[in-house]
Formats: structure tokens, sequence, C-alpha cells
């Protein structure tokens, strides 16, 4: 496929000094010019002031000029508007009026992550030691960037924009509320859903395993407790452990791991998943305002302005 991966993601808020604090006691790095880096993925956050929370601009990665002038073409052929801005190329997702960036950048090579000895029936791989997970004392980064989910007021105009094109696979549909997509080995980079308002409902980030999202979420939890939304749980769709947290803005923010991982040439059937099965596999039932944010009222009378 044209695309590789999730590049980062530019989100607007109202109060960037008191978000700032949320995503460094996330474990993203900050530096000077707005943006947070992941251990990984270089700069993968950027925020911006902004009248209400919104997503501002996602960047995806291709691997050369030359795909970049193949997306440009793949765009025109399909009525979608998009131009050269220095090496990059920029277009919009028409349901949401969400500038898309699209950017030459060299594949991710993830360092392998070396899993610790589990025991289990019948099975005994550490033997007289404690488990790794409780000895850790390091703070949890994210290693990258893994997807987001944008809400959108016109499904079918957002969802033939990333599949027709941008490219990006699909890979499971949640009936009547939205679709998961991939652009790169990751289950779903992007979930498009049906909304009444344009807005980013969560970004998403890779850590190594169950643990390290629990050991994460205690240290953003243990001065701010109302920052927890939802978690621990297992999704179905992409297998994932998840947590989620709120930051000030209104803004949910996601620790996973244990992605479900599709390869390019891959033959995945996606299924239509109903009920529980499209939020979750096990795990505390999600919070009606994880459904349905208890700022959406507010996002629909201000608008999605900058």
């Amino acid at each position: 496929m044209a695309l590789h991966r999730l590049d980062s993601i530019t989100v607007g808020v109202p109060d960037v000094a008191a978000t700032t604090v949320f995503y460094e006691d996330f474990g993203l790095n900050p530096s000077s010019d707005g943006w947070f880096s992941t251990t990984e993925g270089g700069n993968q956050l950027r925020l911006v002031t902004s009248a209400s929370r919104r997503l501002v601009e996602a960047c995806f990665a291709a691997d050369d000029l030359d795909d970049i002038g193949r997306m440009r073409a793949r765009l025109a052929e399909r009525g979608f508007a998009a131009a050269i801005d220095g090496a990059d190329l920029v277009t919009a997702d028409p349901g949401t009026h969400t500038p898309i960036r699209i950017a030459a950048r060299p594949r991710l090579q993830q360092q392998p992550y070396s899993a610790p000895a589990v025991n289990g029936p019948g099975r005994v791989d550490r033997v007289n030691a404690r488990a790794a997970g409780i000895l850790v004392e390091s703070p949890v980064r994210p290693r990258r960037l893994g997807h987001f989910v944008l809400g959108t007021t016109d499904f079918d105009q957002s969802r033939q924009f990333f599949v027709d094109g941008l490219g990006l696979k699909v890979s499971d549909i949640v009936k009547d509320v939205g679709v998961f997509l991939r652009c790169s080995t990751d289950h779903h980079n992007v979930l498009v859903q049906r909304s009444p308002v344009p807005f980013l409902h969560h970004s998403s980030w890779q850590v190594d395993d169950v643990d390290a999202i629990g050991r994460g979420a205690m240290a953003v939890l243990e001065r701010h407790p109302e920052r927890h939304m939802w978690g621990l749980g297992r999704h179905y769709a992409g297998s994932n452990f998840f947590w989620y947290f709120r930051d000030p803005a209104g803004n949910y923010a996601e620790y996973h791991s244990d992605m479900d991982s599709i390869p390019e040439d891959a033959i995945w059937a996606p299924e239509v998943l109903e009920g529980a099965l499209g939020l979750y596999r096990w795990g505390p039932p999600p919070p009606p305002s994880f459904i349905n944010p208890e700022d959406l009222a507010d996002l629909m009378i201000h608008g999605h302005s900058a």
C-alpha cells in the first residue's frame, strides 16, 4: 500500500499549558515547539491553541516522493482536492474538513520486545524469581502513535475518502457505528465513526505490554484520579488491551498493547460487529461519556473552528 503508517497528529485545545501537563504525565516527551515525541516514532503529537478541541491535522507517511505523486493522482482521479506543500501532499477529509498531510518518511523499525517469562498451568518459565512486571521502576514511555478515532457527520464521504482516496484497508465494521481502517500492519490506524459533530474521540499509543498499561495508568492517576475514563479491558476489534484517560480539553488518550498485526499481503476478512463486541471483549462496561462525550453539545454549538 502507498501509505505505511500514521505519522503524527496535531490537536487544537483551548488550554495548551494544562494539556501539556497531561501528556507529559502520560509519558510523551515534550519539546519547545509544541511537539511531543515517542521513544521510536519521533514527533507524533503537536498541541496548538484552538477555541474548542479538534483534530487540526493528521499526517500519514509514504515511502518516497514518487508515492506522493501517485497519491496525488489517485486522489484527483476520485474527485478529491489535493495540493503540494513543499515536499508534502495536503488534502482534506470532506466529511469533517480535517486537513490530511502525506509526507515521505522512512519505515519505522521498532526494537524487538523481549517478553518476560510467564508462568501458567503446566508451564513454569519463571522459577525462584518475582515477575519482571512488578520490578520495573522506570516510567512508561509510549513507543509510537497507533491510531486515532474521528467522528464525522458525513460517514459515507469520510469512509470513501480514507478508503478510495487514501487507500486505507477495511479491517472490521461496527454496524451502524463506524469502520476500522489500516495503512500499516496494525489492525487499525483510523476508526471513522458516525457523529453529530466532527471531533477527535481519542488517540492511541503503543506500550510494551499489559503491565506497562497498568504502570502507566497508575502514574497518570496518582495525582489526578479524575483522568480515568475506561479500563482495564481488551477489545475484540484489534484484540488489544486498553486503558483510556481524559485530557483537560476532553480528548481521550489510550494506552494499548498486543494489537493484531496484518501483513500487507495477508488475506483478512473483516467482520461486522454488533453490540458489545464493537466495543470490547472483556473489562468494565464503558461509561456513557465514552460513547457520547459530555461536550458534544458544546462542540455542536460552537462549531468545528480554530
